[in-house]
């Protein structure tokens, strides 16, 4: 059976990123009847940022069976089950909110998810696709006033790092610049969505 991880950022439950990320996943059970779906909601139950416990686990010689690795272990089983992940989340500042980044924190374990050698991190986890609808108020790019996106490279990094490489991002634009720009916006995601994952 097809397992679908959906995760979800915005404490706004109308929220952009919320509403298109619940529509890719419904295309997603379209294409794969009886697929399951794991919900991981950040906003409405935020992973701890990591504490002294935590990094030290990571940090000793210890096996994975650690205590201090609970809830680690249950993201990380998440992610393993999942065939399709998919995350709609903002843009904070210009990066990945704060509950995104613990739940990284929580992921990205060495000797669990990464291995370190002399040519570098080398991920563990078995490929799949990712889906990160990153909803901007503003615009993105390189002609004023455009603004940074360091959520995109930032999650490349991070999921190349524990073996993903399928990503796709879809950017949502101009999200507070209006109805034409926000209309504009959701018709080039649809579109995406309807060439990426045609029924």
């Amino acid at each position: 059976m097809t397992t679908i991880l959906k995760i979800l950022v915005s404490p706004r439950l109308n929220s952009f990123s919320r509403s298109f990320a619940d529509q890719i996943v419904t295309r997603l059970v379209a294409l794969n009847p009886g697929a399951g779906i794991v919900d991981r909601d950040l906003a409405a139950e935020p992973p701890p940022h990591p504490d002294f416990a935590l990094y030290d686990a990571i940090l000793s010689p210890a096996d994975n069976n650690h205590p201090d690795f609970g809830l680690s272990e249950r993201y990380i089983g998440e992610l393993e089950a999942a065939d399709w992940v998919v995350i709609g989340t903002p843009v904070n500042n210009y990066t990945v909110p704060s509950t995104l980044k613990a739940w990284v924190d929580h992921i990205v374990r060495i000797r669990r998810t990464f291995r370190s050698t002399p040519e570098g991190k080398v991920g563990i986890l078995r490929d799949r696709p990712v889906l990160v609808v990153s909803a901007h108020g503003g615009y993105c790019g390189d002609a004023p006033p455009a603004q940074p996106d360091f959520l995109t490279p930032y999650l490349r990094a991070v999921f190349n790092t524990i073996g993903l490489f399928d990503l796709s991002f879809i950017r949502l634009e101009g999200m507070t610049r209006g109805a034409e720009a926000v209309s504009h916006s959701l018709a080039r995601a649809q579109d995406w969505l309807d060439s990426r994952l045609p029924l």
